[in-house]
C-alpha cells in the first residue's frame, strides 16, 4: 500500500499551474475490522484482532440475521491513524488567580486560555505566527493578557474578539522575560541588550515609562517584590536587585558556576522569585535552586537537585510552597515547614519529586490547589549564547544564532495538572491528575458523500479518501483492504500565519480555510482519478478572517463566523458565491463565535460565543429566533437533530442539554435528565465532548465522543443511576431478552478508540474514527536529555 494509492492529485487552477502535490509519506496501513456496540466493546479492552497494527481500520457491518445488542446495531468503522498531527511544545504558562484561568503559549506562537473552573476547558485560542516566538506571558489588571517574545514586541490579546489588540516594540531587541507589578498597573520586560524597561498600563494600551540601569548581558528572568518597591532580574552568571523608584541596581549577586565539582563556562539564571521577606529564589543551568538575602546580597542556601538545567520556578500566593521544573522532565515541590514540631522557625524542604514528563519541563505554575507544568521548546544549554559570524540584521537589530548541546532535550507537549491533595477539600475529579495533550477544538472535517477527510495542520491541509473492502467476517475481525486510502491533496498556505479553521463541504466540492488576515475558498472538481482545484478570487473585504466555518448539509450555503462577532451567510453556486446576509452582534458587544451548528434542512443556525451563550437564527427569515438560557459553563460541542430540530448542547462540566428550537424551550427528555442527574462516572470524565451527531434513521439516538470514549445515548431507555455499571450496560449474552431489556440503560460506551480526535457517521451503517496514539507522537519528538544509567 502507498499513501498515494497509485494516484496523483492534480490541481487545475485558473492560471493553469499545478497544485501542491502531497509529499511522500508512509503507507496509511489501513486495516478494516468489525465492531459492534455490545457488552464486550464497552470494557475498554480492545480485541486482539482489532488492535492497532496500522494507520486505519474499518470495523464492520452486521451479518444478516444477527440481532443487534439492545437495538444499538453494528457499524462498519474506518479506523484512521494517518493524521500525522504533532502538538507544539509548551513554552510558557501564566496563571490568573482572580479568574482561575491559565494562559499557555506554545512554540509555534499559539496562545491558549484554559478555564480551570470549567473542568480545565480550553475556552480561547489565538493562532500562532512563524515570526512570533513567545518567551513570556503574564496577566495584568485582572483580565488583561500580555505576551512578549524574540521579535521584540509586547502584545495584548482581546479576550472577547479573540484577536491581538496591538503590538508595541520595546526597542531593546528580543524580549526574554516579562512580569506585571503586584498592583497590575505596571509591566516590566527584560531585553536582549541587558535593559529592563518599565511600562505603564493604561485602559487602552501600554505606555513606556523608563529604563532601569542597563546590565552587561540579557535579562532572562524577572520577579517583583510583593510590595512593588524592588525587582530581581536573572541574567548570565549573576542576579541583580533593582530599586523601582530610582531604577538603580542596589545589589549584584554572583551565582556559582560549579557543577558537580567542575567549573562551567556560563551559569544561566533561568528563573527568579522574590518573596515578601526579602528572599530571592533562583534556578539555573547548573541544576541548582538557591536562596539569597536581597538585603545583603549574600547566598543563604543552595540545593543541587538535577544533573541538568533547572528551567522554571513558580511560587504559591501564600509563599508556603513553590515548584521547579528541570530539563530531565522532573518537577520538584518545595514546602516551607517548621524546623521541629514545636518550633516557630521554618525552613524550605524539598518534599516531592514528580516525573510526569518524558522531556524537559520548560515552564511551571502554582495554583492554590495544583502544580501545573508544561513540556516545552528544547532547552538552551550552557554552551549557548554564542554569536554566529553569519548573523543577519532585522530592522537594525542583530539576529543571534544559537547552538544546541549535543544532548539537548526535546518536548513532550503535555500540559500536566497535578492536584495538591492536602489542598483539595472534596475528593472529586478535581483531585485527579490531568494530562492535556490535544486541543479542545476540531482539526478534522468530513465529506460524507465522497468519504473524504480534511486534516488541518498549522500551515497546510491534507485531503484523504478513505479505503474500502469487499471482504466479510464476523464481529471483531480485521479485514484486508481491497482499495487503499488515497492522499489526494496537500494544500500549503502562503505567509507566516497559522491556519485558524478549515472545513470541507458534505459534497466534497468545496474547501474553505482562514488565517488571521485572509480567507480562502476553493472549488474542487473530480474527474476519474484526478482532482482539480480552483480558488475563488476577489473575496469581499468583510471575509478577511474567520474563527469558524461551516457548510450547509446540501453544500449550497457557507456560514462564516468573523472575529468581529458577525455571522455571514454565503450562497454557493457553481464556481461562484454570493453574500446573502450578515447577522451583526448586539449593540455595544463584540463577542467572537467559537462554535456553529446548522440544521439538516438549512433553516436554523446555532452559534455559541465566548460567554457560553447560544443564539439560534432563522436562516429563511434572516433574523434572530431565540437565545438558549444561559449556563455557567462553556459550550464544548453542539448539533441540531435532523428530524426534530432539537439542539443538543454539551458543556465543559459534562452536562448535556436538549433544546427544542421550534418550541423555544428544553425538551421533556432534557428536563428528566436534569431532574435525575447523570451518572457520577459520566460527570467525572476529564476530557470535553468535542463532537455530536445523529443517526439518520434512529431519531432517539445521540452520538457523541471525547478523546477517550465514543457514546450513543438512546433517549428511549432509562438513565443509569449511580448504582448501575455505566460502562457495562449489558448482562452476559446467555441471559434472556427480558433480563437484557430490564438491565439496559441509555448509555452505550466504547473505549476502544483513543485518543479519539474525530468520529462521525458516514451513513447509517458506517462510522469513521480518527485516532492519534501518544506513542506515535512521542516517536516523532526529539530525544530527551541523555541520562547516565548504572552499568552503561
Amino acid at each position: 500500500m502507498t499513501a498515494m494509492g497509485g494516484r496523483r492529485a492534480r490541481r487545475r487552477a485558473a492560471n493553469g499551474r499545478q497544485p501542491n502535490l502531497p509529499p511522500p509519506s508512509p503507507p496509511p496501513r489501513a486495516l478494516p475490522a468489525h465492531f459492534r456496540l455490545c457488552a464486550r466493546s464497552t470494557s475498554g479492552a480492545e480485541p486482539e484482532s482489532a488492535r492497532a497494527r496500522g494507520a486505519g481500520a474499518e470495523r464492520g457491518e452486521r451479518r444478516e440475521g444477527e440481532s443487534a445488542a439492545a437495538g444499538m446495531g453494528e457499524f462498519k468503522v474506518h479506523r484512521v491513524r494517518f493524521f500525522n498531527y504533532v502538538p507544539s511544545g509548551i513554552r510558557c504558562v501564566a496563571y490568573n488567580n482572580q479568574s482561575n484561568r491559565l494562559a499557555v503559549s506554545r512554540t509555534d506562537g499559539t496562545v491558549e486560555v484554559y478555564n480551570l473552573s470549567a473542568n480545565y476547558f480550553q475556552e480561547k485560542f489565538f493562532p500562532g505566527h512563524e515570526s512570533r516566538a513567545t518567551e513570556a506571558l503574564c496577566w495584568a489588571e485582572g483580565q488583561r493578557l500580555f505576551s512578549a517574545g524574540l521579535n521584540g514586541e509586547i502584545m495584548e490579546y482581546d479576550l472577547q474578539a479573540l484577536n491581538i489588540k496591538y503590538a508595541v516594540d520595546a526597542f531593546g531587541g528580543p524580549i526574554w522575560s516579562m512580569a506585571a507589578s503586584p498592583s497590575g498597573s505596571q509591566l516590566l520586560v527584560g531585553c536582549e541588550d541587558g535593559s529592563v524597561k518599565l511600562f505603564q498600563i493604561t485602559p487602552d494600551k501600554i505606555q513606556f515609562e523608563r529604563n532601569f540601569d542597563r546590565q552587561k548581558s540579557r535579562i532572562l528572568s524577572l520577579s517583583w517584590h510583593p510590595s512593588g518597591t524592588h525587582i530581581a532580574a536573572g541574567s548570565i552568571d549573576y542576579i541583580s536587585v533593582f530599586d523601582v523608584k530610582s531604577g538603580s541596581a542596589v545589589h549584584k549577586m554572583i551565582v556559582d558556576r560549579q557543577y558537580m565539582g567542575v567549573s562551567k563556562r556560563k551559569c544561566i539564571v533561568w528563573g527568579v522569585a522574590f518573596l515578601s521577606d526579602g528572599t530571592v529564589i533562583s534556578v539555573d543551568s547548573a541544576g541548582k535552586v538557591q536562596f539569597w538575602d536581597s538585603a545583603t546580597g549574600t547566598l543563604v542556601k543552595s540545593h543541587l537537585i538535577a544533573n541538568a538545567d533547572v528551567q522554571s520556578i513558580a511560587v504559591a500566593e501564600q509563599e508556603d510552597s513553590f515548584v521547579v521544573g528541570t530539563a530531565e522532565g522532573t518537577v520538584f515541590h518545595f514546602q516551607l515547614v517548621p524546623v521541629t514540631s514545636n518550633s516557630s522557625e521554618k525552613q524550605w524542604v524539598r518534599t516531592k519529586p514528580f516525573q510526569h514528563h518524558t522531556h524537559d519541563v520548560r515552564t511551571v505554575a502554582h495554583s492554590p490547589t495544583a502544580l501545573i507544568s508544561g513540556g516545552g521548546f528544547p532547552s538552551w544549554r550552557s554552551c549557548c549564547f554564542t554569536l554566529s559570524s553569519s548573523g543577519c540584521s532585522r530592522a537594525g537589530r542583530l539576529l543571534i544564532l544559537y547552538t544546541f548541546s549535543p544532548a539537548f532535550p526535546g518536548t513532550d507537549t503535555h500540559l500536566v495538572i497535578r492536584p495538591l491533595m492536602e489542598k483539595v477539600e472534596v475528593k472529586n475529579y478535581d483531585a485527579a491528575l490531568r494530562k492535556i495533550t490535544f486541543p479542545h477544538r476540531r482539526l478534522i472535517s468530513c465529506s460524507k458523500k465522497r468519504q473524504l477527510l480534511l486534516f488541518q495542520f498549522a500551515h497546510h491541509l491534507e485531503l484523504w479518501r478513505l479505503g474500502s473492502t469487499v471482504a466479510t467476517g464476523k464481529n471483531g475481525d480485521t479485514l484486508p483492504l481491497s482499495k487503499n486510502a488515497d492522499h489526494l491533496l496537500h494544500l500549503k498556505t502562503k505567509g507566516p500565519e497559522n491556519i485558524i479553521c478549515s472545513c470541507i463541504s458534505p459534497c466534497g466540492s468545496w474547501i474553505a480555510y482562514s488565517t488571521v488576515s485572509r480567507f480562502f475558498l476553493y472549488r474542487l472538481n473530480y474527474e476519474h482519478d484526478n482532482i482539480s482545484l480552483k480558488r475563488v478570487s476577489k473575496m469581499p473585504p468583510f471575509l478577511r478572517s474567520a474563527l469558524q466555518i461551516l457548510f450547509s448539509e446540501d453544500s449550497t450555503k457557507l456560514f462564516v463566523a468573523s472575529n468581529q462577532g458577525a455571522l455571514h451567510i454565503v450562497q454557493l453556486s457553481g464556481g461562484s458565491f454570493k453574500h446573502l446576509h450578515a447577522f451583526q452582534p448586539q449593540s455595544g458587544t463584540v463577542e467572537a463565535m467559537c462554535l456553529l451548528a446548522v440544521s439538516s434542512d438549512g433553516n436554523w443556525l446555532a452559534a455559541s460565543g465566548t460567554s457560553a451563550g447560544v443564539h439560534v437564527y432563522n436562516v429563511k427569515q434572516l433574523k434572530l429566533h431565540c437565545t438558549v438560557p444561559a449556563y455557567n459553563f462553556p459550550v464544548t460541542a453542539m448539533a441540531i437533530a435532523p428530524n426534530t430540530n432539537n439542539l443538543v448542547i454539551a458543556h465543559s462540566d459534562q452536562q448535556v442539554f436538549e433544546y427544542s428550537i421550534p418550541d423555544k424551550q428544553y425538551t421533556d427528555w432534557s428536563r428528566t435528565v436534569q431532574k435525575q442527574g447523570f451518572h457520577h462516572l459520566w460527570l467525572q470524565r476529564d476530557t470535553p465532548i468535542t463532537h455530536i451527531s445523529f443517526h439518520p434513521k434512529r431519531p432517539m439516538h445521540i452520538l457523541l465522543h471525547d478523546a477517550y470514549m465514543f457514546c450513543i445515548i438512546d433517549k428511549s431507555l432509562p438513565l443509569p443511576n449511580d448504582k448501575t455499571l455505566l460502562y457495562n450496560p449489558f448482562p452476559p449474552t446467555n441471559e434472556s431478552d427480558v433480563v437484557r431489556r430490564r438491565t439496559a440503560h441509555a448509555f452505550k460506551i466504547s473505549k476502544i478508540y483513543k485518543p479519539l480526535l474525530f468520529m462521525d457517521l458516514l451513513d447509517e451503517r458506517t462510522l469513521v474514527a480518527v485516532e492519534r496514539p501518544l506513542d506515535d507522537i512521542i516517536a516523532q519528538l526529539p530525544p530527551p536529555i541523555k541520562k547516565k544509567k548504572f552499568g552503561t
